[in-house]
C-alpha cells in the first residue's frame, strides 16, 4: 500500500467529478482507478481546506498542496514528565 500523493490534476478531476458532474464516490473511484477511501479522503481535505468547486484560476498546483496538506503545528519541546527512577 502506497502513501503517495496523487498529482493535483488527479484532485482536480475529483472535485471536478463530485461536484460539476454530481458524481458519488463510488463512480469517482471507479472512473479515475483510485479507492474509495482515497477519493472520500480528498473530498473531506477538500471540504475541511474551504474548497469547492470550481477552484479559483488564480489558484496553482503549490498553494493547493498547501492548502490539502496543511504542515502539522508541533510543539518545539514536547512536555514528557520525568521518570520516576525508583520505581
Amino acid at each position: 500500500m502506497s502513501n503517495a500523493r496523487l498529482p493535483m490534476q488527479h484532485i482536480r478531476e475529483v472535485l471536478r467529478l463530485k461536484h460539476n458532474v454530481g458524481l458519488g464516490i463510488r463512480p469517482i473511484s471507479r472512473s479515475l482507478g483510485l479507492s474509495r477511501n482515497t477519493v472520500r479522503d480528498y473530498l473531506v481535505r477538500a471540504q475541511s481546506a474551504g474548497l469547492g468547486y470550481p477552484l479559483p484560476p488564480d489558484l496553482m498546483d503549490a498553494e493547493l498542496e498547501k492548502r490539502l496538506y496543511p504542515v502539522p503545528s508541533v510543539p518545539a519541546t514536547p512536555v514528557r514528565p520525568m521518570p520516576d527512577c525508583a520505581y
